[in-house]
């Protein structure tokens, strides 16, 4: 699991037949998986890619918000 703060949903796609985890707070970071396990293992790896990359290219990295709310 990620050692990182963010928020990720995970949900089951029909489309790709596979779990999908999201982190709303950086945008394009996805992961998915096999089972709903895999989904979150993957998703801590790309998490930290995602925010090595931007720290390479010079982009900002958002801090963690935990739980967002949504209207």
């Amino acid at each position: 699991m990620s050692k990182y703060r963010y928020e990720v949903i995970i949900y089951w796609s029909d489309e790709d037949q596979a779990f999908i985890a999201e982190v709303p707070e950086l945008p394009g970071c996805a992961a998915d998986g096999q089972t709903y396990q895999e989904a979150v293992a993957n998703i801590g790896t790309t998490i930290q890619d995602w925010i090595e990359t931007a720290v390479e290219l010079g982009r900002p990295v958002p801090e963690p918000k935990g739980r967002l709310m949504y209207a």
